[in-house]
């Protein structure tokens, strides 16, 4: 019995172990994001961006938090106390949960789940929850409107997203995500599902409310959306899950189209470096691009928004699914099911 205790607080403390070796580095990787995405839009606008604090501005994030930390929360009169609460937690803890399936490289991953794809297509879908909690709670016009813009948004583009993700899938036949990064040793996905590639990425966009899909958030009409009524460490919550999820659909699209851990060629200079560098620097490439997408693109109008997802993003997807089934079919290339379990 004792020995049982031993293994199992052992085992116990190895996840808490692997848990952290995630954790902590994504916290600093989204610090630094929110850094990277001051200065690259400040070089694109011809200016400098934070550099002022530490060296080449390095220390900026910990000035925000620190500022942020030493700020007073505050909750508006009206507000359901518990509910207002709980929903910036919710939000980012979702945010950092779904990493427990992602596979930076060959068996570096905490749950190798044979469902590891349902599993992040779930804790993404369940993000909704969050903001709608916020803008209800708040007992504002302004947060409710933005939570009722974003959950339109975020179910909208799902729809989409699930319709490529079973583009994927078919190609595969495995819902493992470690299965879906070695079935693209030949070629990335990217190149034979490009427009499938293309719609995923701005369905991401619109999935983490990014310009030029930042409606929810419309400083102009709503005055900063659904956490209008948030400060201090609450409202830095949001932000954190917000950036979180900036990482996690970069991962994601990394995953599904560029081949994760995967060298582009497999040739001795470019696969003598570690697999997992190759995940990171695919995820900067992508995450650069929202950055780039910020930067360069004016915010759509909310009808236009919601045109593309249902009238075009919609059929297109579906079409590619049935396109990519039959070819798969007609040519006998349809990969063995025996994985999808």
């Amino acid at each position: 019995m004792g020995e049982l205790n031993l293994t199992y607080l052992i085992e116990l403390g190895w996840i808490i172990l692997q848990v952290f070796i995630v954790i902590v580095p994504l916290l600093i990787g989204v610090a630094y994001l929110t850094l990277a995405e001051r200065r690259v839009i400040g070089f694109m606008q011809l200016r400098k961006g934070p550099n002022v604090v530490g060296p080449f501005g390095l220390l900026q994030p910990f000035a925000d938090a620190l500022k942020l930390l030493s700020k007073e929360t505050i909750l508006p009169a009206g507000a359901d106390k518990v509910t207002f609460v709980i929903a910036p937690m919710l939000t980012f803890v979702l945010a950092l949960v779904a990493w427990a399936v992602i596979p930076f490289g060959e068996s570096l991953v905490i749950a190798d789940i044979n469902v590891g794809i349902l599993y992040l297509f779930a804790v993404s879908s369940l993000g909704v929850y969050g903001i709608i909690m916020a803008g209800w709670a708040s007992n504002s016009k302004y947060a409710f409107l933005g939570a009722l813009r974003s959950a339109a948004q975020m179910v909208s583009y799902e729809v989409s997203m699930g319709l490529v993700i079973i583009t994927v899938l078919l190609c595969v036949g495995s819902l493992n995500l470690s299965d879906i990064i070695e079935a693209q040793k030949t070629v990335w996905f990217a190149i034979p599902l490009f427009p499938m590639f293309v719609i995923f990425f701005i369905s991401t966009l619109a999935e983490t409310n990014r310009a030029p899909f930042d409606l929810p958030e419309g400083e102009s009409e709503l005055v900063a959306g659904y956490f209008v009524e948030y400060s201090s460490m609450s409202f830095a919550l949001f932000f954190l899950g917000e950036y979180a999820n900036m990482i996690l659909m970069s991962a994601m699209t990394t995953i599904l189209f560029l081949g994760g851990w995967l060298p582009p060629l497999d040739i001795f200079p470019l696969n003598a470096i570690p697999g997992p560098i190759w995940f990171i620097l695919k995820i900067c490439m992508v995450l650069f691009v929202f950055l780039w997408m910020r930067a360069t693109t004016p915010r759509y109008r909310y009808d236009q928004l919601m045109r593309l997802g249902w009238k075009v993003f919609l059929p297109f997807s579906l079409l590619w699914v049935v396109l990519t089934a039959g070819f798969l079919v007609s040519f006998d290339m349809l990969p063995a099911t025996a994985g999808l379990n």
